[in-house]
């Protein structure tokens, strides 16, 4: 079985995979990051965003042998210290989250739209939020969420 190494969450992990496992299954069978979510697996809905080499994926739709080398930062990542992120704050602050099931995507795919940016129209975070779909909060609360979270994050 062919192996993979990669970077996660900051810490050095190789594990043996078959060739088709998809990175999501790697990240929470091998590794228990359980906080990616399997949701549609097809790479509509977003609960399995993570963020790769910086830059944030549907790892629903990635092999894990894609990820090779790379540096992957899942939910569990984000908090350091035991310090949630500015982000995770945002959303629980400003109910961005109900059931909780598409939150981790959906927060994973809000730091990497923010990305330096601290006034997105509410238009600008719906347009980039696309592709991660929650079923409960009417995204209101998200959005909210988003701008909050953006303005705490100071542009990082």
């Amino acid at each position: 079985m062919p192996t993979v190494s990669m970077t996660v969450n900051g810490k050095a992990v190789t594990g043996e995979v078959e060739g088709r496992t998809l990175l999501v299954h790697f990240l929470r069978e091998k590794l228990h990051l359980t906080g990616t979510h399997v949701g549609c697996d097809t790479a509509q809905c977003g609960a399995c965003t993570v963020h790769l080499n910086g830059k944030a994926i549907k790892s629903c739709n990635m092999l894990a042998l894609q990820a090779e080398g790379a540096s992957i930062t899942t939910i569990e990542g984000l908090a350091q210290n035991g310090t949630l992120h500015p982000m995770q704050e945002a959303f629980r602050d400003n109910h961005g989250l109900q059931c909780g099931f598409c939150t981790p995507g959906m927060v994973m795919a809000a730091v990497s739209l923010v990305n330096g940016k601290t006034n997105l129209s509410d238009e600008e975070i719906r347009h980039g939020l696309d592709g991660n779909i929650c079923r409960c909060t009417g995204y209101h609360n998200i959005v909210k969420a988003v701008k909050a979270g953006a303005q705490a994050m100071g542009g990082k």
